[in-house]
């Protein structure tokens, strides 16, 4: 077994993982769940939320950059 170094991880990577597991991911997934379920108004706003909160992310990490 192997120990990971995370010291070499700026911020900036560690928050961006972090929206994309927290909010992206989840929205996506949820998305395509409710379209497998038949529910494609859902489904398809669930999946739009996730990529207008990716270029929201993406608009806002430009910015600093």
């Amino acid at each position: 077994m192997t120990i990971v170094n995370l010291s070499d991880i700026s911020i900036e990577l560690f928050v961006a993982v972090m929206f994309f597991l927290l909010i992206i991911a989840p929205l996506v997934s949820l998305g395509v769940l409710r379209l497998f379920q038949g529910r494609k108004k859902a489904g398809l706003s669930l999946i739009g939320g996730g990529v207008i909160g990716y270029f929201v992310f993406q608009l806002i990490a430009g910015m600093f950059s």
